[in-house]
Order: structure tokens, then C-alpha cells, then sequence
């Protein structure tokens, strides 16, 4: 698991072990291997954000060795399918072919357009890239409001054992959200 302070909220992001996991599947660590991307899901027991599920990628994204688009239907669906086992879409991953990696202009102001555009009660969303590099370094993570990019560093690193993901959900405050994903990460 991975934990980061977000900023001075008093709140904590956490990246599980499975999440981790399936980041270091997709790492583009080869010259083939194509942009992977997809959703993230998190428990909502505040102050802490628990990543605890993810999607992608799927079969029906466009991907190439420096692009992803993913397949906006099948994101909705997901995010539809995830709410009603109470976990709520806080964001986005994706890959890039590079060791450390950073955000690029189109990665950015994607990230801003689907905060600006989607419902939801929330201050922002959640960006990972993956780089090639192990982790932490291969990692970088931000909270995204709808006109900046704000890092995110690592409070702690360390493995735990699997937990079940699910469980929390104040559906009242913070609701389904309805994502609207900008092409061409």
C-alpha cells in the first residue's frame, strides 16, 4: 500500500496492494507494450480516500505505443456497476513510456475538462501515470481540480495484506457521478 497526505486537508490518499498490483502489470517496460488506462474506485471513510478497485485496460480502448483512448460506454458502465457495490469513481490511471513519469498538456487538460464537466461532490479527481520505473518513483500521483494539477507525495510505503474492497458508501453526500472522459489521454 501506498498512502499519500492530500495537501493541508488532513486527508489521506491510499493506493492498495491489487491496485498497485495491476499498475505494475500494465507498465510499459518493453518497446511493444501500448498506454494502458482506466478507472479508479475508492471507499469513501473519511479522511481517508481508499483506492481499492480499478479498471481497464479493455479490450475496446484504442491504444498505442504513446496514446490511450478509452471506451467512454463501457467507463460509464463501469462507474454504474461500481456505485451500486457502494464504491465511488474518484479518478483516472493511465501509462506512459517513460521511467519517471509526468503529466502532459493533453493529460492535464483532459483531467481538468472531466472535473469541470462531470457530477459529483468532490474537490477534484484523483490522476495516476505509470512509469516504467518501479514503484514509488514509476508513480505519479495528483488530485486534479478544474484548472490544476496538484502532486501528491508519498506518505508511506508498505505491503498489507489484501482486504475485501467495499463496505463504506455515503451515497447521500457524494452520489454516483456521472463521468464524462475526454479523448485521447
Amino acid at each position: 500500500m501506498i498512502s499519500f497526505d492530500i495537501g493541508g486537508s488532513g486527508q489521506s490518499l491510499k493506493l492498495t496492494d491489487a491496485v498497485l498490483l495491476h499498475f505494475d502489470r500494465n507498465r510499459q517496460t518493453r518497446f511493444w507494450h501500448r498506454e494502458a488506462g482506466g478507472l479508479l474506485f475508492a471507499r469513501l471513510a473519511l479522511p481517508t480516500v481508499d483506492v481499492c478497485a480499478i479498471t481497464g485496460p479493455r479490450p475496446t480502448d484504442r491504444r498505442s505505443r504513446y496514446s490511450y483512448w478509452p471506451d467512454k460506454r463501457a467507463e460509464q458502465r463501469e462507474i454504474d456497476e461500481m456505485f451500486s457495490r457502494d464504491l465511488h469513481f474518484v479518478g483516472c490511471w493511465h501509462t506512459h513510456p517513460e521511467d519517471v513519469p509526468s503529466p502532459s498538456l493533453i493529460d492535464t487538460r483532459n483531467i481538468s475538462d472531466c472535473v469541470w464537466r462531470s457530477q459529483h461532490a468532490l474537490n477534484g479527481f484523483v490522476m495516476v501515470i505509470v512509469g516504467s520505473a518501479p514503484f514509488p518513483s514509476g508513480l505519479f500521483v495528483s488530485v486534479c481540480d478544474a484548472s490544476q494539477v496538484h502532486p501528491l507525495r508519498g506518505a508511506s510505503l508498505r505491503l498489507e495484506s489484501a482486504r475485501p474492497c467495499g463496505g463504506y458508501s455515503d451515497s447521500s453526500s457524494h452520489g454516483r457521478g456521472t463521468y464524462h472522459p475526454a479523448r485521447g489521454r
